[in-house]
């Protein structure tokens, strides 16, 4: 299954993009495709495009703070949760799928 999805904390560094690769990681170990993209002190990372978002059955938005160009997911379900979520249990994400 394709999935996009979103990380982004208050701070903008770690937790951002620690429950990026436990997203990532888990997405593999279950044989789902992913491409996550990340807001933080950097600005947008790994920017996903509207083919990609259109394209995926599902959007996992991981965010602690109101993300940027939120629009870009008003036709894709969204599953929205806690970074700590996607730091601390993954596959629970994975589950709501």
């Amino acid at each position: 299954m394709k999935i996009v999805a979103v990380t982004a904390c208050p701070t903008g560094i770690a937790h951002t993009y620690m429950a990026a690769e436990q997203l990532e990681k888990t997405a593999r170990k279950l044989g789902h495709t992913i491409k996550v993209e990340t807001q933080g002190a950097m600005g947008i990372e790994n920017k996903l495009t509207e083919s990609e978002i259109n394209a995926a059955a599902v959007a996992i938005l991981a965010v602690d703070i109101a993300i940027e160009e939120i629009e870009r997911f008003d036709r894709v379900r969204k599953i929205k949760v806690p970074v700590q979520a996607a730091m601390k249990n993954p596959e629970a994400i994975f589950a709501q799928i």
